[in-house]
Formats: C-alpha cells, sequence, structure tokens
C-alpha cells in the first residue's frame, strides 16, 4: 500500500475536495479532520469519506462557498449555522466559543445547524481537553436506528463523544456511535463487497441483512437494544430540536440522491474550576490508575494516541484503491512517501 506522509495526505484530500467544490478553507478544515482521524486508527472516518463528500459537493447537497456564522447568543449559549456547508469550520467556530464561554461562566453549551457529516466526534474535543476543560460532543445523522417496536430507521446513529484533560498525559476520550457497528464501516464492506456479520443491520423492511449495500438503505442495530434508541431520541433532542436542525427522519440517506442534509450537533465545556477545581484532576488520576491496576484494561482514547504517534513517526498507509480514487480526485499525481 503506499505510505504518504499526514502533510502529503491532507493536501491530496483538500485538493479532491477543493476541486470538487468547495472552498480552500472548507477543503483543508475538511482534510485535516479526515486525515486526522486515519492517523488514529479510524479509517471509517478518514479519508475514505472524500469521494463522499465529493459528491455531495458535485450534486448541490453541499454549498461549497457556504460561510459559517454565530446567528444567536445568549449568556453560555450560542447557535452556529452551519449555512449547508461542511461541517468542520463550523465546527471550530462552535468549539473555540465553547472554551471562552466556559471560561467565562463555568460551562457552555453551543449549537450547530444546518451542518453535514460531523466526522470522528471525539476530532472536536481536542481543542477544549487541551484548553484544560472537560468536553461533550453530540450529533445526529440521516435516519439508521429504528425506534422501539419500528421496523424503518428513524433515529440517527447519533454519535457521542467526551473528552476529560488531564495533569500530564494526553486526555482520555471516549466516542461511540448508538448502534453496534459505525455506518463507515458498513460503508468499508460495501465498498470492499463483503457481506457484514449478521446481527449488524436489517434492510428496509426490516429484515436482518448480511447485503452492505441493503444496510446502509436499511436500519442498522442499536447498542443496547431499547436503551440504546432512548440515547438517540436524547442526541435527537439535544442536536436538533435545541437547534432548529433537521431532525434524522428529515435528512435523506447520504448514499443514495436526495436533499441537502440540515443536520445539527452540539459541544458542551464544562470548567473543573467552577466545581471541585485542581481536585477534578487528582479524582481522575486516582479512578485511572485504579482502572489499570488490573490486567487486561485499556484507557479509553489509548490505542488512538499510540496510532497517532506512528503515524507522526512513519506516515500513513492507504489502501492503492483509495489512493487511485484520491488522485483522480485531486486530478494530479501524487507521490507516496
Amino acid at each position: 500500500m503506499p505510505k504518504l506522509t499526514i502533510e502529503q495526505l491532507t493536501t491530496l484530500a483538500a485538493r479532491a475536495l477543493n476541486r470538487a467544490g468547495a472552498s480552500k478553507s472548507m477543503a483543508l478544515a475538511a482534510a485535516k479532520a479526515l486525515v486526522a482521524a486515519d492517523t488514529e486508527g479510524l479509517a471509517t472516518h478518514g479519508v475514505s469519506r472524500v469521494a463522499l463528500y465529493a459528491q455531495h459537493l458535485r450534486e448541490g447537497r453541499v454549498d461549497g462557498t457556504a460561510k459559517p456564522g454565530i446567528v444567536k447568543r445568549k449568556g453560555a449559549t450560542c447557535l452556529v449555522d452551519a449555512r449547508g456547508g461542511l461541517a468542520y469550520e463550523a465546527s471550530a467556530i462552535a468549539v473555540k466559543e465553547a472554551v471562552l464561554r466556559a471560561r467565562r461562566y463555568g460551562v457552555a453549551f453551543v449549537g450547530i445547524t444546518n451542518s453535514h457529516h460531523f466526522g470522528a466526534a471525539g476530532y472536536h474535543l481536542a481543542p477544549i481537553a487541551a484548553a484544560g476543560l472537560v468536553g461533550l460532543a453530540f450529533t445526529n445523522s440521516p435516519s439508521a436506528i429504528n425506534a422501539w417496536g419500528g421496523k424503518r430507521a428513524f433515529f440517527g446513529t447519533n454519535p457521542i463523544a467526551a473528552a476529560f484533560p488531564r495533569k500530564d498525559a494526553s486526555p482520555v476520550v471516549v466516542d461511540l456511535a448508538l448502534t453496534e457497528v459505525v455506518r463507515g464501516k458498513i460503508m468499508l464492506y460495501a465498498k470492499e463487497g463483503k457481506p457484514i456479520p449478521l446481527g449488524w443491520a436489517v434492510d428496509r423492511d426490516g429484515n436482518p441483512t448480511t447485503d452492505a449495500q441493503a444496510a446502509l438503505t436499511g436500519s442498522l442495530s442499536a447498542i443496547g437494544g431499547m436503551k440504546g434508541t432512548m440515547l438517540a431520541l436524547v442526541v435527537e433532542v439535544l442536536c436538533c430540536a435545541l437547534t432548529g436542525a433537521a431532525f434524522s427522519f428529515e435528512n435523506d440517506s447520504y448514499f443514495e440522491p436526495g436533499n441537502k442534509p440540515r443536520i445539527g450537533h452540539a459541544i458542551l465545556a464544562i470548567d473543573p474550576d467552577a466545581l471541585a477545581g485542581p481536585a477534578f484532576f487528582d479524582r481522575l488520576e486516582l479512578m485511572i490508575e485504579r482502572m489499570l491496576e488490573e490486567d487486561g484494561v485499556r484507557l479509553p482514547g489509548a490505542r488512538r494516541h499510540c496510532a497517532l504517534a506512528a503515524a507522526q513517526a512513519h506516515g500513513i498507509e492507504v489502501p492503492q484503491a483509495l489512493f487511485d480514487e484520491l488522485e483522480r480526485l485531486a486530478g494530479a499525481k501524487r507521490t507516496a512517501a
């Protein structure tokens, strides 16, 4: 497989998105986020998404010229409008506001409306944790999970992420979708023509399926059954009812022709100084120490940090088919490291 440096892969992805119609700033922001996912071993949310983003840009489902901005402010809260563009510039604005407002008020809640695919939710929390704040991120997506007792997809995969800063170590990062498997993993199976394990999803008629393509237009299985669907409902309200974004059932599938996504996201930041103060860090370390006393326990986010260090030192291997696709979309030949 070709091996590229982080900079090479970012440039290649940005050129592909820019060529598809994204402004240079929008393309670069998206490319950095996608490559960041690849550096942490999250290929399902990495540059494998570039082709889909490019398709949405060409089809007009994403406005490549959109300029996101703050449209409402009140105390510890504000609302950012992505205005139909890719999510990453709007998310950066939201994160910056969350940090500023949490430092002032002790807590901040920032909503994002009229957006697109959020990528790996934990990515957006890195600046919050770096500022010494606790961060939470939520997003909805086109329908993927059936409401409890129903057959058709209704709620999105609705990922939840959390980042907890530490004194002298990388933050603890929790990042999960509310499905047995992320949709991006099924995307990879579909692209490679592979069947998925039974139990991951049902088709659009509610029948269990091993067909990855059928799963993408059907319904994914929620984690924990009813409990997972209830969490999906919570995320739906936080990201859509509070921000004015479109509910999951109002957004067409990313993988079929459809409407312009109007996805919603929510960022929550909490300043430990407003509560336990420095004791927060001591208490967190105590919990971590006790956890790791037992053999086999892995700290959330640890594998990501190891993967990032390896990518920084040795580059990122890209499957040949994906590399060829990125080159084609970028319209220029690149040289792998």
